[in-house]
C-alpha cells in the first residue's frame, strides 16, 4: 500500500510540474522585407526573457500560474514593440513593423552633436552607464566549432622500408576525417564582475557536448602498426633525422619498442606516457574552468574595457565616424553611427547610442583586413574573419549590463614541404645511414568557430556573496550523438539553428 501511495505521489508531482509551464515558439520577420529578425528580445518583464536566433526563431517557457494574465513583449532595435496577452498568443509567425521617426524628434533629440562629439560623450559616460560591480547572472552559452580539411596529400618519393609505402600512407589519409562540427552548450549562473577573469565563479546547471565520435582520429591501431614495423626494420640504438628543406631535427628511438630493451629506459618511457595521460585527463576534468574562461573572454571583448581590441572609444583619432541614421530601441531614441579605420586599425562597425545618456546599446563589428598572416618556407596561417555583436540593456540597478554577445572567427592553416626521415645508427659498422623515407607533404585546413552568450537576468550581489559561493569543478557535459529537443525542455536557451537540429553522428558498424 505504501508503494502505491508513493507511486501516486510521484505521478502527481510529475503532472503538476508539467502543468506549471507552457512554451511559446515562433519566428519573427520584418513586415516589409519578410526577412528574419535576429536578436529580438522576447520577454514577460522588462529585464527577463530570451533572444531570437540568427534565423529569427525563439522558444520561451512561461510559468502558467504566475503569468496567466501577463503579456508577452517582443522588442527589437528600429521596430515597433509588439505586445500580446500570453493566453491569446497562438502565432507561429510574428511580424514587426519598422518604427517611423518624426523629423521633430530628430531635431529635439540630436542637439546638433557631430558624430565625433557623440563618441567623446559616450566615452565620458562609460563608468556611469555600465555595471562593473558584483552580480549574479543566469546565462546560456553555446560554442560551435567547424573544421574542414581542404587538402591532404603525401607523395612518397623514396622508401627503404617496404611497409612504409604509398598504399599504407594513403590508407592513413583516407581514414582521417575531412570535416567535423562540434557544439557545446551550457546553462549556468555566473557570479562576479562581468569580464573580469580573476573575479568570476561559474555554477553550471546543465551542459551538453554534441559531436560525432566516429570522426575522432583513433591512433591506437596505427600506433600498433608503426611499432611492429619499427621493431622489424629499425635497430635498437638508432635515431631518426627528420629533415624538411633546410631544417633538421634529431629524435632518439624509444627502446621500449623492443622486447629486450633496457629496463630502466622502458620504465622512463612508461612514466612519460603515464604523465601525458594524466595531463589529458586533467584537461578533460577542467571543463568548468575552460568554459568559464571562454565566457569571460567573450564578455571582456567589449568596448567597456580599455584593453579590448574594440578600441574605437579609447583611440577615437584612429577612426572616421558618421551619423548614418536614427532609430528606436525600447522607446529610446538612438544614434546610428558608423566607424571605419583611418589607417591600420582592424575593425569597422555600427554603433547604436542612446541620445539621452550616451550609452551604447548595441554594436555590430567585423574586420576590414586579414588579422594575422604568416607564410614562410611552406608554412602558412591566415586569420581572415572576426566579427560579432554586443547588446546591452538596463538591469535592476538602472545600469547597463551585457544582454547578448557573439563572436565568429575563421582561420586557415597550410603546410607544403618536403619531409625526409632518415634512420642512423652510430653503433653499426660501415655506413651509419640505415633507412630513409622521403616525401612531399601538402595539407590545408580551415577552422571556424562561433561563441554565443545570452544573459537572461542580472542580480546585484555583495562581494561577500561572491566569496562565499563555492564552485563545483568536477562537472562534466552530457555527450549527445545527435540533437535532442528534449534535453533543454523547460529551460530558456538560444533556439538552435538548422545545422544543430539536423546534426546526427554516423555510427560505426
Amino acid at each position: 500500500m505504501n508503494h502505491i501511495y508513493k507511486f501516486f505521489l510521484l505521478f502527481n508531482l510529475i503532472v503538476l510540474q508539467a502543468n506549471t509551464q507552457e512554451s511559446i515558439q515562433a519566428k519573427i520577420i520584418d513586415s516589409i522585407s519578410q526577412n528574419p529578425i535576429p536578436f529580438a528580445t522576447i520577454s514577460t518583464t522588462k529585464n527577463a526573457g530570451v533572444i531570437s536566433n540568427s534565423n529569427g526563431n525563439f522558444l520561451i517557457y512561461i510559468n502558467k500560474k504566475e503569468h496567466k494574465k501577463d503579456s508577452l513583449f517582443i522588442r527589437c532595435l528600429g521596430y515597433e514593440t509588439k505586445r500580446y496577452l500570453i493566453k491569446n498568443f497562438a502565432d507561429s509567425l510574428v511580424t514587426l513593423s519598422p518604427k517611423s521617426i518624426e523629423l521633430n524628434e530628430v531635431l529635439v533629440s540630436n542637439k546638433n552633436y557631430t558624430a565625433e562629439e557623440v563618441i567623446i560623450k559616450t566615452k565620458e559616460h562609460l563608468q556611469d552607464n555600465y555595471d562593473y560591480s558584483f552580480t549574479k547572472s543566469r546565462l546560456f552559452f553555446r560554442a560551435s566549432y567547424f573544421a574542414n580539411v581542404l587538402k591532404n596529400e603525401v607523395k612518397i618519393k623514396k622508401t627503404t622500408i617496404p611497409e612504409f609505402n604509398q598504399q599504407f600512407i594513403d590508407s592513413l589519409l583516407v581514414a582521417m576525417p575531412k570535416d567535423s562540427d562540434d557544439y557545446t552548450e551550457i546553462l549556468a549562473d555566473i557570479y562576479g564582475k562581468s569580464g573580469n577573469r580573476d573575479e568570476q565563479k561559474l555554477d553550471i546547471i546543465k551542459a551538453s557536448h554534441l559531436y560525432d565520435k566516429s570522426k575522432e582520429v583513433s591512433f591506437k591501431s596505427y600506433e600498433e602498426k608503426f611499432n611492429t614495423i619499427i621493431k622489424k626494420r629499425v635497430k635498437r640504438d638508432s635515431y631518426f633525422k627528420i629533415k624538411s628543406g633546410w631544417f633538421g631535427t634529431k629524435q632518439e628511438i624509444d627502446s621500449s619498442l623492443f622486447e629486450n630493451g633496457n629496463q630502466k629506459k622502458v620504465e622512463e618511457s612508461e612514466a612519460i606516457i603515464a604523465q601525458k595521460k594524466k595531463q589529458e585527463a586533467k584537461r578533460k576534468k577542467n571543463f568548468l574552468k575552460y568554459r568559464k574562461s571562454s565566457i569571460s573572454q567573450l564578455q571582456h571583448n567589449s568596448f567597456i574595457f580599455k584593453d579590448s581590441y574594440l578600441n574605437f572609444l579609447e583611440k577615437p583619432n584612429k577612426y572616421d565616424y558618421k551619423i548614418e541614421d536614427y532609430s528606436f530601441l525600447n522607446n529610446n531614441f538612438v544614434y546610428i553611427i558608423s566607424f571605419t579605420p583611418k589607417r591600420k586599425e582592424d575593425f569597422k562597425g555600427t554603433i547604436y547610442i542612446n541620445t539621452d545618456d550616451f550609452a551604447i546599446v548595441r554594436l555590430d563589428y567585423e574586420n576590414v583586413k586579414t588579422l594575422k598572416k604568416f607564410n614562410l618556407l611552406g608554412l602558412s596561417f591566415n586569420q581572415n574573419l572576426k566579427k560579432g555583436t554586443l547588446i546591452y540593456s538596463k538591469n535592476n540597478t538602472n545600469k547597463y549590463a551585457l544582454k547578448y554577445a557573439d563572436v565568429e572567427e575563421s582561420t586557415r592553416f597550410g603546410f607544403k614541404r618536403p619531409i625526409a626521415i632518415i634512420e642512423k645508427n652510430k653503433h653499426t659498422k660501415g655506413r651509419r645511414k640505415q633507412n630513409e623515407l622521403s616525401s612531399d607533404v601538402h595539407f590545408i585546413i580551415t577552422n571556424r568557430h562561433k561563441n554565443e552568450l545570452v544573459i537572461f537576468d542580472n542580480e546585484s550581489i555583495s562581494e561577500i556573496d561572491y566569496k562565499n559561493f563555492a564552485e563545483k569543478p568536477k562537472v562534466k557535459p552530457v555527450y549527445l550523438a545527435k540533437y535532442d529537443p528534449e534535453f533543454w525542455k523547460g529551460y530558456n536557451v538560444i533556439e538552435p539553428n538548422q545545422a544543430i537540429k539536423e546534426f546526427k553522428s554516423i555510427e560505426k558498424k
